[in-house]
C-alpha cells in the first residue's frame, strides 16, 4: 500500500482511501475507486485530489489496490 500524494501513483480504476472535504478535521476515510485525476502537480503534500465513480471528491489517503 501506498499514500496518495504522487500523482503518478494514481490512475483510474484503483481503488483508494479518500478524506472528503468535510470529514477533514476528523480524519474519516471513504472508500471507492478512482474516476477522475483532479490534481494537476505531479504531488501534493495532503494527497491527490479525485472524483471517485459514485461522484465523491476528496484526497488520497491510501491507495488500496494496484489493479
Amino acid at each position: 500500500m501506498s499514500s496518495g500524494q504522487n500523482r503518478s501513483d494514481i490512475r483510474a480504476g484503483l481503488e483508494v482511501e479518500i478524506v472528503l472535504k468535510q470529514d477533514q478535521r476528523s480524519g474519516k476515510r471513504t472508500r471507492g475507486i478512482v474516476k477522475d485525476i483532479l490534481t494537476k502537480s505531479p504531488t501534493h503534500p495532503h494527497g491527490i485530489k479525485v472524483r471517485l465513480q459514485d461522484g465523491q471528491v476528496g484526497r488520497v489517503q491510501q491507495i488500496v489496490s494496484h489493479s
